[in-house]
């Protein structure tokens, strides 16, 4: 393909990135940017040129020795759930944007351990920035078929380097606080992530399927390759040490690279997304390895005698067939590899060179004295030109460097380097002793120990002067051979460099740590971040600081930075965290890290640190004092804690009396209501017996049939009295427990016939059909039969008056399980509203509803049902609807139930 061709390709595809990022940017809240997908795919920014070009070529090479760079991360993101989530909320609370920040904070806030951090980082990141920039020079000239141009100003690569720096300086830094989340950048990395997993797995089912037959085609070809067995095994206990020492880099990396820290932490915006990476982006990087030997191989059985570049087997094998197409997608697929670690590992750096170098070492006393609005400025641009610099830096290395050097063997270099912030980054996190000191020292002999064991000799390795160094060592001195230091000579050169300069750094780190104890600024943030749980509510509360300082001239510092409006809107939130008055003018320890924090995203925490202190009269503490103030804190959060559970207690106690209370009041009104009811039910038998008595006293001349009609009515009434006797005595026996009943097996079908026969006349005189047929056998349940023909009365009662004025019909189902028998009663009458339907089995309900219908009855009849069948342990419900009338069903214990 033509240079301009490819050119224009690359152009798009940019825009299109953009484009991604710009609509990601304006929909930050949507959940197409805000998911634990778009979150785990970014993470994938770890695969780079590396993994895309680098493993084949290390596959090719080394066999299976390209595995323990994908095997460490996924053996150690497991425990992602815990250490994972505990960083997450260190760097919340404390607005940390970068590796540099996490570990100087730690101890002690020390502006020197930031800018010692950060200048490791800029020596371990910027060769690995340098081949990616290597990468896409290489595959570059692959697919135009053009030489590397040794003048920088005629070879495309440099313009190619630039635009990617003007992008990244553009669109990285838009934000003056770096603690803000770039959901543009972010979901293009992830959709980054995405497309170059498509395109890597199409190359290889191109490989596999197409130029050969399948796996096992590829294998029988390769097998017969010289030293084919012996690379594709783990072979002697040497080489699974070295595997050992590269697993253990690789997994230190996934927490401590610049880039992994930025995506996975400070990108991180909500701690449930974790639950998704930890099998996802294991996942991802599984797929990623699928196809990994079957191009390596497939490249060495087509291209083994060239001498070719086996970096470049997946653009060398379709270019081999002249499928121009697929060479594109994997030209494309490398591309996305190489900007994404590009982007994100220089915004990285370019952050915490200007928080921990350039500001507090630099401007920061300008800083003080202009208007926010230039402050924001400053402290952008010099972002800005810090990922711009550091990306024509690594393309300087890369030119003068790198040219000589495979991917893996810079890769692998960086990942040393970084490495020696393990020690005193995963201290910070599990041990309080840790101090500056130590850190500081194992840091600095850590990197001293690779900067003669790997970055010598690479400096030196493309002159002839390299062959003495490394093969004889400095002077003749066999022991000081820097690829076999001390004669340790079983492991390759990459993990020799990994045991001596940890062993060196931890032995340092642990040794002055116990030697030297820290100030009392570095015991005070151990228990911050070690307890990081306890203090996440009220961080600023275990913050111990002890001086003079007022509100107002902190103020004025936050408002040059933040503006009034941010800064007022941030105290007003403060004063009703804690509870303070707005009037208040002496600053205490809370509103002193309070401040830090609202800086920290802006300056770093460093820069923060000093710029608060300019307006703050610090007082030094004794060790024994801070240990004191944070036990207090401890307590205090505590009995926090427990106040917060007693309140909340005593508020859902007082609920639970208000409810009662109510009930009762609730249950008053009823009973009165219903004493009326019931006195008012007496009061008409009563009232009707009397005024026939006083007829029959007062009139002895009444014909004989009138007075037969009122001596009817006398007894007619003195029924209807007893009976409402009768339910008002049952009711208060079953509310109290007096009421006994008499369980047996008996068959249901034979009650209900029963039942019907008594209210026969009944139902002939409204002429209502019963549609009920009696099984031929017995359906036996556990009942007092007595009580249930007593339900059943009333519930057959209940149906004849309420059924069809015209076509009135009753219809009766029963249904059994093993466990109950169900009796359904249904008539074709006007339905309940569905807000009575549980309401109708209340003994009040009539009482409160008797203003809006005249009651039929006492209204004792469904309660007193409903009591019965409580006590047979079943239950009793209503259903209804407009079309199809009103169905009360009840259960009973089936005989075949274990209960007897």
């Amino acid at each position: 393909m033509s240079s301009l061709g490819l050119l224009f390709i690359l152009v798009v595809y940019v825009v299109i990135l953009f484009y991604i990022a710009h609509w990601s940017e304006k929909r930050s809240h949507s959940k197409w940017t805000n998911n634990p997908y778009i979150y785990s795919f970014s993470l994938a920014v770890y695969c780079t040129a590396w993994t895309y070009y680098g493993s084949i070529g290390m596959a090719a090479k080394s066999g299976l020795d390209y595995l323990p760079i994908y095997l460490g991360p996924i053996i150690i993101i497991p425990t992602w759930i815990i250490i994972l989530k505990r960083i997450i909320r260190i760097t919340r609370i404390n607005k940390i944007t970068s590796i540099a920040d996490f570990i100087s904070l730690r101890y002690g806030n020390s502006r020197s351990l930031g800018a010692l951090v950060t200048l490791i980082s800029i020596f371990g990141i910027v060769p690995y920035i340098a081949l990616q920039l290597k990468a896409i020079s290489d595959t570059y000239h692959i697919v135009t078929k053009t030489q590397p141009h040794s003048d920088i100003f005629t070879d495309n690569t440099t313009y190619i380097c630039i635009a990617l720096a003007l992008f990244a300086s553009y669109y990285g830094n838009k934000y003056v606080d770096a603690s803000e989340k770039r959901r543009g950048i972010v979901t293009a990395i992830a959709i980054e992530s995405i497309l170059k997993l498509v395109f890597f797995s199409i190359i290889g089912i191109y490989v596999t399927y197409f130029v050969f037959d399948g796996f096992d085609d590829i294998y029988t070809k390769a097998s017969v390759l010289e030293d084919f067995n012996q690379k594709n095994t783990i072979g002697s206990l040497s080489n699974g040490i070295n595997w050992f020492f590269l697993c253990l880099i690789s997994m230190f990396a996934i927490f401590i690279l610049p880039r992994q820290f930025h995506t996975a932490i400070v990108e991180n915006n909500q701690e449930k997304h974790i639950r998704t990476a930890i099998w996802l982006f294991p996942l991802y990087l599984l797929l990623f390895n699928v196809f990994v030997f079957p191009i390596a191989w497939g490249g060495n059985i087509l291209f083994g005698s060239q001498g070719l570049n086996s970096d470049t087997y997946s653009l060398l094998i379709p270019q081999h067939f002249n499928n121009n197409f697929l060479t594109v997608i994997v030209f494309l697929g490398g591309f996305s590899a190489a900007i994404s670690m590009i982007i994100v590992s220089s915004i990285a750096l370019a952050t915490m060179l200007s928080n921990n170098l350039l500001i507090p070492y630099g401007f920061i006393g300008s800083l003080k004295n202009i208007s926010p609005e230039k402050n924001t400025k400053r402290i952008v641009l010099s972002r800005k030109i810090g990922i711009f610099s550091l990306i024509i830096l690594a393309y300087i290395i890369y030119r003068v460097f790198i040219l000589d050097y495979t991917l893996v063997s810079i890769g692998l270099l960086s990942f040393v380097i970084i490495a020696q912030l393990a020690p005193s980054f995963f201290g910070a996190l599990f041990w309080k002793r840790g101090s500056k000191k130590g850190a500081m020292t194992g840091i600095i002999l850590g990197f001293l120990v690779c900067f003669y064991t790997l970055l010598v000799p690479y400096a030196i390795g493309t002159t002839k002067s390299a062959s003495t160094f490394v093969q004889e060592g400095p002077w003749g001195m066999e022991l000081l051979k820097p690829f076999q230091l001390f004669g340790l000579d079983y492991l390759d050169p990459i993990p020799q460099a990994v045991f001596w300069s940890l062993l060196v750094n931890v032995l340092s780190y642990l040794a002055i740590s116990v030697s030297f104890s820290g100030n009392y600024r570095e015991r005070n943030y151990a228990e911050m971040f070690v307890d990081i749980d306890k203090y996440i509510t009220n961080h600023e509360n275990a913050y111990v600081w002890k001086g003079t300082a007022n509100i107002s001239d902190i103020t004025k510092i936050l408002e040059r930075f933040l503006g009034t409006e941010r800064t007022q809107r941030a105290l007003t939130i403060f004063n009703l965290k804690y509870n303070i008055d707005k009037n208040n003018n002496i600053a205490d320890a809370r509103f002193i890290k309070f401040a830090e924090n609202l800086l920290t995203g802006h300056i770093g925490t460093a820069s923060a640190k000093i710029v608060i202190s300019s307006v703050a009269k610090e007082d030094k503490i004794s060790l024994p004092e801070v240990l004191r103030i944070l036990e207090e804190s401890k307590e205090n959060i505590i009995i926090n804690k427990m106040l917060v559970e007693n309140s909340n207690e005593l508020k859902t106690l007082s609920e639970k009396l208000q409810r009662a209370n109510q009930e009762l009041i609730n249950k008053d009104i009823q009973k009165d209501e219903f004493l009326d009811t019931v006195t008012h039910e007496l009061r008409t038998p009563i009232t009707a017996i009397r005024a026939a008595t006083e007829i029959l006293h007062d009139d002895e001349n009444i014909p004989t049939e009138v007075r037969q009609k009122f001596l009817q009515n006398i007894i007619t009434e003195s029924d209807r009295l007893n009976r409402l006797i009768d339910k008002i005595l049952d009711l208060e026996k079953f509310e109290t427990g007096k009421q006994k009943i008499y369980l047996s097996k008996n068959n249901i079908c034979q009650t209900i016939n029963n039942t019907l026969e008594s209210l026969q006349q009944l139902i002939v005189n409204k002429k209502i059909k019963v549609d009920f047929e009696a099984k031929a056998f017995e359906i036996k349940a556990i009942y007092d039969e007595e009580r249930i023909i007593q339900v059943l009365n009333n519930l057959f009662s209940n149906a004849i008056k309420f059924s069809s004025e015209t076509e009135g019909k009753i219809k009766i189902t029963i249904t059994e399980n093993h466990d109950f028998t169900a009796v359904s009663i249904h008539n074709n009458g006007k339905a309940i509203n569905p807000e009575d339907l549980e309401a109708i089995f209340d003994k009040f309900y009539q009482a409160r509803n008797q203003n809006i219908k005249k009651p039929i009855g006492s209204g004792l009849g469904l309660a007193i049902c409903k009591k019965i069948i409580e006590h047979h342990k079943g239950k009793i419900w209503a259903e209804s609807n407009e079309s199809a009338g009103t169905t009360i069903t009840f259960t009973l214990p089936n005989y075949n139930t274990s209960e007897t």
